[in-house]
């Protein structure tokens, strides 16, 4: 018995022990924390001593690089490719349908062929060596046609001002195409086919690419000499105007013109062209920002301000002077004030733009009726009534609303006074007509010599969409 009893005291002993080892342990492990929390929160009344000691951290493993930034930002990429897209819209079928309506039914497939196969042709030519020869180093009239030709040395990677540059160069190819698109509606109904691709090939090489460099690119000689364009006033609607201008005069009149009216076919078309050009024109103002900024901010409103102000300023002028205003006129308004504002839409202030877009709408009452009597000429769709007269008011009047006095964001680096801007202003536009005129004239006699300009007289009355293309718009 004794001996059971003995060697059940020595289990429960060993159990003993074993408890004890365990709780020393825990102890043990847990005794940092514990002194760690008697530091926090001391009971009350008792003093705690605690040993600083010295703890070396353990080395912790290295952290991972940072990302390299983007070399452009994501929001202005989306906002130009959107831009592209919107003025890719302004012309086909923007343009197409503005011009298609004012023709007779006879005649407007040939015009709608001719803007879509102009603008696909310039854009071809753009990237072949229009972009190399407008924004690559040359002199003051022309860029380098080499350096970037057929987009030498520009890949998927390639960033140029904070955007890739294939972007860029599509954005911008947009804007010759619907340059050299616009020429179309000046001798529209009685011009060959095959003389519009020659002579468009011939004006974008000699007349956009060198006064796109000219306005924009490095070294430009109005651009240093401080000419505010901002959106292409100069470049674009002074231009195509003229040229649309001298080409109506080259071409001559279309039978019966001055005789009987000449009405368009489908005001509908018209105005549906219309509206998809101010929609478009957002994308040509503002995307002319390059960012999706303030300065966009400030062209896109100017944009929606100066059209309204040009529609109701031409509606008003028409019910005064015609005693009934047309829808044809309000959609005509809209183009004047867009074209109005484009040089000026990144540097006026919203009520500069008003006064513009009023301004352009009035005016362009004038220069498709007072002013296309006085020139005598047959300009069919009024090219340079609405956009050159519209871009000569735009151009000038930019130089005045662009002072900060009158809210704009200032003048011309090295230009002080709003006199001096407004002067250099003229110029510009005294140039651009200049230059347009002469190098339109050339190129209308070149393709005279070569293929001749105006389809037959039998041709003429039958209508170019049969006798050009074999087609009608409209079958019976």
């Amino acid at each position: 018995m004794k001996t059971a009893a003995f060697a059940g005291w020595k289990t429960r002993l060993h159990v003993v022990c074993m408890l004890m080892l365990v709780a020393a342990l825990a102890a043990f492990a847990y005794a940092p924390a514990a002194l760690a929390q008697a530091e926090v929160a001391p009971l009350p009344n008792e003093t705690v001593v605690t040993e600083q000691l010295d703890v070396v951290a353990a080395p912790q493993p290295d952290a991972p690089a940072e990302e390299a930034a983007p070399a452009f930002d994501h929001g202005d990429v989306a906002w130009m490719l959107t831009s592209t897209l919107l003025v890719l819209l302004m012309t086909v079928p923007g343009v197409a349908l503005f011009y298609g309506g004012l023709v007779r039914a006879k005649n407007v497939l040939s015009v709608l062929s001719q803007v879509l196969v102009v603008f696909s042709l310039v854009v071809v030519l753009w990237v072949f060596y229009g972009y190399s020869a407008v924004f690559s180093a040359g002199n003051a009239f022309f860029g380098s046609f080499g350096d970037k030709a057929f987009l030498k040395g520009i890949t998927a990677d390639t960033i140029d001002g904070g955007l890739p540059e294939l972007l860029f160069v599509a954005f911008q190819s947009t804007f010759a195409g619907i340059t050299t698109a616009l020429i179309v509606g000046g001798f529209a109904e009685r011009i060959k086919f095959k003389a519009v691709i020659l002579f468009s090939a011939l004006w974008f090489t000699f007349s956009y690419v060198p006064m796109a460099h000219i306005v924009w690119g490095e070294g430009g000689f109005l651009k240093d000499r401080g000419a505010l364009d901002f959106a292409g006033g100069t470049v674009v609607h002074i231009n195509a105007g003229v040229a649309a201008l001298v080409g109506s005069y080259f071409v001559g009149k279309r039978i019966g013109f001055g005789q009987g009216a000449l009405k368009p076919h489908s005001v509908p078309f018209t105005y549906i062209g219309a509206m998809l050009l101010w929609v478009g024109w957002f994308g040509f103002n503002a995307g002319s920002a390059a960012a999706a900024d303030t300065v966009a901010a400030l062209a896109f409103i100017n944009t929606i301000l100066a059209t309204a102000a040009a529609v109701l300023g031409w509606t008003v002028v028409e019910a005064l002077t015609k005693g009934k205003p047309s829808a044809l006129g309000a959609a005509s308004g809209a183009v004047a004030g867009l074209v109005g504002i484009t040089p000026a839409c990144g540097t006026v202030g919203p009520m500069g733009a008003l006064v513009i877009g009023l301004a352009a709408g009035v005016i362009c009452v004038w220069g498709v009726t007072g002013l296309k009597r006085l020139l005598k000429v047959d300009d069919t769709a009024d090219v340079f009534g609405v956009h050159g007269i519209g871009g000569i008011v735009g151009a000038i009047l930019t130089g005045v609303f662009s002072a900060p006095a009158l809210g704009g964001t200032g003048f011309a680096d090295g230009v002080e006074s709003m006199g001096a801007q407004v002067w250099i202003q003229v110029e510009s536009v005294l140039f651009t007509v200049v230059w347009c005129a002469v190098v339109t004239a050339l190129a209308l006699l070149v393709t005279r010599v070569v293929l001749g300009l105006r389809v037959s007289e039998e041709a003429e009355r039958e209508g170019l969409d049969i006798t050009s293309h074999g087609e009608s718009a409209y079958e019976s």
